[in-house]
């Protein structure tokens, strides 16, 4: 992977020279009076944040230059990014799938849509130019297309893709894929999962059917769900569905590059506590950057 603060500059470039970069130009008068808020309010709400976490935000703020007596736009500037960096508490660098020792298995879940087979993709290419060893599970085996489209993307990386005939058993390819796993020593195990909407009941019951199986390995499993940024506040309502479903523990935002809402992540962090282990920040291979606080931040600035 590129330069990570160089890949979340460009997937949040949209989101600097639109929303906060407005909220930006309004800290470069002398002295901030009391309208600031107003129109801070506004544009955080406009870029996603979301109006409950917004208004934490501000109030933190308040409190801030209050105690600290600061009055000057670039100060106060520097107290909003602070306690944008401080809400992003979760380190989710710390708990990126790639840190992780030994041999591990990542589910991979989403709605229809939102970019999860690319997003396998992406990591998969990332791990194996780690020098590990990669088999991708096709457990979405619903549609015929989407066999396919992750054979290609295997072929295209060099990657083992474990497969079954389209209709068949998502648990038996999960089954398969890892035993094919202990067999090679693969070091990661990717699973790509049929796209569901996050109200189908039916779905997600066989979403936890493939997690008990992929559950009988000793081996660390991580549940990523893939989020399109583009959708907005949508992605906190598909977040809770499946975090009640299968638990949740990581996020790849994708298509970040693809909004000028990028506030998202604060709503995400705030709401939810789960951290955003990857963002994807545009359509290559390597348009993918591990998730970190002080980067983002500094990215939606700059």
């Amino acid at each position: 992977m590129r330069d990570s603060l160089d890949k979340t500059q460009q997937g949040l470039k949209r989101s600097r020279e639109t929303w906060f970069g407005k909220v930006a130009s309004l800290f470069d008068r002398t002295r901030v009076g009391d309208e600031v808020w107003d129109e801070l309010e506004e544009l955080l709400i406009a870029a996603d944040v979301g109006v409950t976490t917004t208004q934490k935000l501000i109030e933190k703020v308040k409190q801030r230059i209050k105690a600290e007596k600061l009055s000057e736009g670039t100060q106060v500037r520097a107290v909003l990014k602070e306690e944008m960096v401080n809400l992003l508490k979760v380190d989710a660098g710390a708990a990126s799938v790639s840190s992780l020792a030994g041999s591990q298995i990542i589910l991979v879940v989403g709605v229809n849509g939102s970019g999860k087979t690319t997003s396998i993709a992406k990591l998969a290419y990332g791990f194996k130019n780690e020098g590990k060893k990669v088999i991708l599970a096709a457990a979405d085996t619903f549609r015929a297309a989407a066999i396919d489209q992750l054979k290609r993307w295997g072929e295209r990386i060099g990657v083992e893709v474990v497969a079954h005939e389209s209709g068949g058993d998502p648990g038996a390819v999960v089954y398969d894929a890892l035993q094919a796993a202990q067999n090679r020593q693969a070091q990661v195990v990717i699973i790509d999962t049929a796209g569901r909407l996050h109200t189908k009941f039916n779905l997600m019951e066989e979403l936890k059917k493939i997690k008990r199986v992929a559950g009988k390995y000793e081996m660390p499993q991580e549940v990523l769900l893939v989020i399109d940024a583009t959708t907005g506040q949508n992605g906190l309502a598909q977040t809770r569905h499946f975090t009640e479903a299968v638990g949740v523990n990581g996020i790849f935002l994708a298509k970040l590059d693809g909004t000028a809402k990028g506030g998202i992540v604060l709503a995400i962090y705030d709401e939810l506590k789960i951290p955003i282990t990857y963002i994807g920040t545009g359509e290559q291979l390597e348009d993918i950057a591990p998730f970190n606080a002080n980067t983002f931040v500094g990215a939606i600035f700059s």
